[in-house]
Parts: structure tokens; sequence; C-alpha cells
């Protein structure tokens, strides 16, 4: 479950973990339409948390959505490949690893 903030949005791709998207203000809202709409990476309440009461039983279904069903598979299998396109890309010779060997020789230089 996470309220979908940047950085535990990142965290959890990176680690190849689904999510229950519980956004609360900010940007939250905006992640959690990209992972669930678009990426599709992730699962949220019926109702939203910010607007009213969501009922443990609610919640369980999520959770035994992600964990039990061939919806859940599928989210958990996205996950996982997001999981290794950020391997690749911080791995050596990858995207984010050479933008940041690009900066640290930019600040050298300087």
């Amino acid at each position: 479950m996470s309220h979908c903030g940047w950085n535990s949005t990142i965290e959890s791709l990176t680690n190849g973990v689904p999510m229950i998207a519980w956004p609360l203000y900010a940007e939250q809202k905006m992640n959690t339409a990209m992972l669930t709409e678009e990426i599709g990476v992730a699962i949220r309440p019926d109702i939203s948390p910010t607007k009213k009461l969501v009922k443990r039983e609610e919640i369980q279904g999520m959770v035994r959505i992600l964990m039990d069903t061939k919806e859940g598979k599928s989210i958990r299998e996205k996950a996982k490949k997001l999981k290794v396109s950020a391997e690749n890309a911080l791995s050596e010779g990858g995207s984010s690893y050479n933008s940041m060997c690009e900066l640290v020789k930019d600040i050298r230089t300087r």
C-alpha cells in the first residue's frame, strides 16, 4: 500500500513491487492515475481515501486481487518487467548510469 509519492513510487517500481494506490494530496493523485491506468502496476480503492472511509474488507479485497487473481498476476508481471528495466538503466552502461557519469564529469570540469 502506497500513498504514491514520487519517491515511494520509484522505490516500489525498482523493486518490482505492485501497489495498492492510496493517494492523499498533491502529485500523488496524478501518480496514481499513471500507475493504475497507464502503466498497470497498481490498483486503487473504489472510494477515494480522502473523501470517505475505506473499509478493511475493501483493502482485503485489493490484497486478494494482487495475490490471487489473473488480474493480479498481470500486475505483478508488469511490476517485474519494470524492475528489470530499472536494473538495466542503473547498471554500468545503462541510461541512468551514463547520465549520472555525465553529471559528475560536468561538475568536475567546472
